[in-house]
């Protein structure tokens, strides 16, 4: 059984499920920042996903975790919201077999070794269409709590979408968790997924 299985075993509720979603996709949804299809990446439970399902949108999400799949999967039903969970290692999506306009990670990249990471960005280029938007939301250098996952840096972010990407900002945020009374210091990132003929070396990078 995995880490993260093993952290929804006996109804326990892991630091990160926090039984809604997390405020910077509301913030996002609320500025109108998603296109019609989203794909949530690590979802957990769903909360994200379910929200943006109530939005409308049509919302995909994928976890390695079949008990969070299984929770997500109980709490679409008794919303009655339409999401297709899936039971997936975020580390080979190649054969969903379609793309999405949006990809949401709200916790996940901030698990990956450097080794892992150039392989996530290849998973996401699978599943994120030319010009769709990726939104990361990960734990920041500038947490002080040592407990959690890896505290990433902005170079790192800039380092691991330097080919064929296209950072729009990396701006400061909050995680919300059960630890941390209002939240853990975070970055929100938005990268565009560039056309085969838009990759420049040198992009120019913003932070908001």
């Amino acid at each position: 059984m995995s880490f993260f299985d093993l952290a929804y075993e006996d109804d326990q509720v892991p630091p990160w499920d926090i039984g809604r979603p997390q405020g910077e996709i509301v913030h996002l949804a609320k500025a109108k920042q998603f296109s019609e299809s989203v794909l949530d990446l690590g979802c957990g439970t769903g909360e994200n996903a379910l929200y943006l399902a109530s939005l409308g949108y049509e919302t995909w999400g994928v976890d390695s975790s079949p008990k969070a799949i299984a929770k997500a999967k109980k709490k679409a039903q008794e919303r009655r919201l339409k999401v297709r969970f899936l039971v997936r290692d975020a580390l080979e999506l190649e054969d969903l077999g379609r793309t999405f306009d949006n990809v949401i990670d709200t916790g996940l990249f901030h698990i990956f070794s450097d080794e892992e990471r150039p392989l996530y960005v290849l998973t996401i280029a699978s599943v994120l269409r030319f010009g769709g938007r990726y939104y990361m939301l990960c734990f920041s250098d500038h947490e002080t709590d040592l407990l959690g996952p890896r505290h990433v840096t902005r170079g790192e972010i800039r380092a691991t979408f330097r080919e064929g990407w296209k950072i729009n900002y990396i701006r400061a945020a909050r995680f919300e968790d059960n630890i941390h009374a209002d939240g853990a210091n975070a970055w929100l990132s938005s990268i565009t997924r560039e056309q085969i003929g838009e990759i420049r070396s040198g992009t120019k990078l913003t932070d908001e």
